[in-house]
């Protein structure tokens, strides 16, 4: 009964905001009606749900009282409904206590991304492209922006490093298992013999930070100025608009080359240095809830080994649900909905796990 008397208290807490919502005087408060809009909105979804698991447990107790009943055929019929009805229950119960779990602040939130060519020399680097080009096609198919805030080319069409945005609501909660150690088994172009090989590529999502997030003194920070190396034309001889900002007390480093400007440059290296001091600011604090929820989805340490992309059997592989999809070329051309779905569900569990010990 603990959960009913919890969906009861929230129910009325949406009562209670709609009254207000109605209210003229609130109406005519923007400000106001934002605010209790998004509450109403969040609790929206959890209020459906009781509805209908109300509406099955009235359901089971009309089946239960007909099978009481003098009508044989109506408690025959009575009977099947009772059965049909208590198999929903667990399902609904689950679906309710996912709904009531605690939101992750950063859900909404759009992300930075870091990929970095790990061992493997030239084919980590290529491999590293690939994974850009996967998220950046995934980030098309929902319509979300993107822009590279730095990069190292290789030359033969990999990267060494690339940092780049993505910019759309709930793109961290999509994204945000995809941090770790991501490795490739094939076999390269330039491999005569076709022995296939193996390389890793680190990934790391960032959650993007606002001004109001993290606190940056100017008196923490070291700012360069430099020539832009790579693409550019004669632009890239003539002006020092690539930035490196230091931020003294922590040590992080990040720098951006890709705008001509070096005020574009040094907005968006601005942005990205807010993001990783947010995340290590993160990662401390969730440092004792990961060493005790390590779960299936992991920890999102960025050493730890998460996936395999095995080229030859179009197979990709994440080891921490022990999940195996036999669809690689679709997953690396964007079409990464089924295994984000299942990341998510494994995490759900994982913590929902935790709730009930």
């Amino acid at each position: 009964m603990e959960l009913i008397d919890k969906l009861k208290e929230i129910e009325e807490s949406y009562r209670e905001l709609e009254k207000k919502m109605a209210d003229p005087a609130v109406a005519n408060d923007p400000h106001e009606m934002q605010l209790l809009g998004k509450k109403h909105v969040e609790l929206t979804p959890i209020v459906d749900a009781f509805s209908l698991y109300e509406s099955v447990l009235k359901g089971i107790a009309d089946a239960k009282e007909m099978i009481g009943g003098d009508d044989e055929d109506m408690r025959g019929l009575a009977a099947e409904e009772l059965t049909e009805l208590e198999a929903r229950l667990p399902d609904l119960e689950r679906d309710i206590r996912v709904l009531l779990l605690p939101k992750d602040m950063n859900d909404d939130k759009s992300v930075i991304i870091e990929i970095r060519g790990g061992a493997g020399g030239d084919e980590a680097a290529l491999f590293s492209a690939d994974l850009f080009r996967m998220y950046t096609r995934f980030a098309e198919r929902q319509r979300w922006k993107t822009e590279i805030i730095s990069g190292s080319e290789t030359g033969i069409g990999g990267f060494k490093e690339i940092v780049f945005r993505v910019d759309g609501v709930g793109a961290f909660s999509m994204l945000k298992f995809e941090s770790g150690v991501h490795r490739v088994q094939r076999v390269p172009e330039t491999e005569a013999s076709g022995r296939i090989h193996t390389s890793t590529a680190t990934v790391a999502v960032l959650p993007e930070a606002a001004e109001v997030d993290v606190e940056v003194r100017s008196e923490d920070l070291k700012i360069d100025t430099y020539r832009s190396s790579g693409a550019g034309g004669q632009h890239v001889n003539m002006t020092d608009s690539a930035v490196r900002i230091t931020h003294i007390p922590s040590g992080i480093v990040v720098t951006c080359q890709d705008e001509r400007s070096q005020i574009k440059n040094r907005a968006k290296a601005m942005q990205f240095l807010r993001a990783k001091l947010y995340d290590a600011e993160l990662q401390r604090q969730n440092a004792e809830m990961a060493a005790e929820r390590k779960g299936q989805v992991g920890t999102g340490d960025r050493a730890e080994r998460i996936r395999t992309y095995n080229y030859p059997q179009n197979r990709l592989s994440d080891h921490r649900i022990n999940l195996t999809l036999y669809k690689l070329d679709q997953i690396l051309d964007g079409d990464m909905y089924e295994l984000i779905s299942m990341l998510s569900e494994a995490d759900q569990a994982e913590k929902l796990k935790a709730l009930s010990v």
